[in-house]
């Protein structure tokens, strides 16, 4: 686990997690990093407490000892967020202290009793309360409801201006070397920027109404540091991370780079010939291209891909007589997260029922997506010459009227 102080009488601890599925679902490529903090006045607080992954926080208690923090003496367990990734310790953490204070909003508390039993001493705390640690440690605390679970909340230390944000302003990726913005290499922004869109679209965009709250709250909190619960801190330009989530709001809402990207699925080729025609007409107008192959590619990389584009390409076979599952899967999925109003365009083969295209606009319409769809194109077998020349026009079209969502 990696230790260092951050400001005077704050730390950080920092562990680098690899060959996980987060949230059991979402594939990591470059893994995570858990990020805890420790605030060190009179009074001791632990903010968002991360875990060995093997559920035992031996590692955790370890380094508290490296920075001369005696655990069982640890007075507040300050829970941003109940998500087990960052609470799950806790049950532990009972058998060597039994007089902390758990401090949480009121959704958390019953979060607290069903996960934790009902002898833990909770803190009730709403917008604007305050804790005082003492030689000038103070916490206030600040609920941003809704920001992947209903209790979630901000923590901010008044003296050194460090909001604690948990979930919010994080980003997948692993910190090996840098773990602050004035650290990352220019070569490596885009790879965080990257991880970031990532982070946001698999674990928060269904929640953007709510982050868009949640960053007008953090503009009115005269922030000089941000010290997410997973990814970099930024204490350089705290504005950036702020200014892109706002813009990761508008990606879930139909805005994107100039970029198209195409899910597709071919049973025996046909479709896929016309994807390979596809990408093609998409290089020769300048447009980048994210051809994501289901079920080959992972459903992570599938939303993360579609979430940052302002355009979308669907291609997939009927397949008895709906669309191809692995990609009538991948739809499904981008509405539940709420990824609305893309610019999109279908074409898929068929051999005696074009049921695809009907199931595909079924779903569209389930999850109100409002997408704003090109004119369908089906083609009978393997696409001819007239079929390609038709998926171009379509192509093309598509090209010019997302460019009013290009940001």
């Amino acid at each position: 686990m990696f230790k260092k102080q951050i400001e005077k009488g704050i730390y950080l601890l920092s562990m680098s997690v690899e060959d996980m599925m987060f949230e059991s679902m979402w594939a990591l490529p470059h893994g995570v990093t858990m990020n805890s903090y420790i605030v060190k006045g009179e009074k001791t607080a632990i903010i968002d407490g991360v875990i060995g992954w093997d559920g035992v926080p031996k590692t955790l208690y370890d380094s508290l000892g490296e920075i001369d923090i005696d655990p069982s003496k640890i007075d507040y367990l300050i829970v941003n967020h109940m998500e087990p990734d960052h609470s799950g310790w806790i049950e532990d953490f009972k058998e060597i202290n039994n007089h902390f204070k758990l401090v949480t909003t009121q959704k958390g508390v019953p979060m607290v009793r069903s996960f934790y039993g009902d002898d833990i001493d909770v803190v009730v705390v709403d917008e604007g309360d305050s804790i005082d640690l003492g030689n000038g440690k103070v916490l206030t605390f600040h609920p941003i409801p809704n920001v992947h679970w209903p209790e979630t909340m901000l923590t901010l230390e008044k003296s050194t201006k460090t909001l604690f944000s948990c979930d919010m302003y994080g980003a997948f990726g692993t910190l090996k070397d840098a773990y602050f913005d004035d650290e990352i290499r220019k070569e490596d922004v885009s790879f965080f920027e990257k991880e970031a869109i990532r982070y946001f679209s698999n674990v928060l965009t269904t929640f953007s109404p709510m982050v868009k709250r949640a960053i007008t709250k953090t503009r009115s909190l005269d922030v000089a540091m941000i010290a997410p619960g997973h990814g970099p801190l930024y204490r350089d330009n705290p504005n950036q991370i702020i200014d892109d989530y706002e813009r990761f709001t508008q990606y879930a809402n139909g805005f994107g780079k100039n970029a198209v990207t195409i899910i597709w699925g071919s049973m025996y080729g046909s479709t896929k010939k016309a994807v390979k025609y596809t990408e093609k007409v998409l290089n020769e107008v300048g447009v980048t291209v994210h051809s994501v192959h289901m079920p080959y590619t992972s459903i992570s990389e599938m939303v993360t891909n579609v979430f940052q584009s302002a355009g979308v390409i669907i291609a997939a076979s009927t397949y008895e007589y709906k669309m191809f599952p692995p990609v009538a899967h991948a739809i499904d999925e981008l509405g539940r997260k709420k990824i609305t109003n893309k610019h999109a365009f279908y074409f898929g083969s068929f051999a005696w029922n074009e049921g695809a295209t009907r199931d595909l606009h079924t779903i569209i319409d389930n999850y109100r997506m409002k997408w704003r769809f090109i004119e369908d194109k089906t083609f009978e077998g393997t696409p001819k010459e007239d079929v390609l020349e038709t998926i171009k026009k379509h192509v093309l079209e598509l090209t010019k009227v997302m460019q009013d969502n290009v940001i």
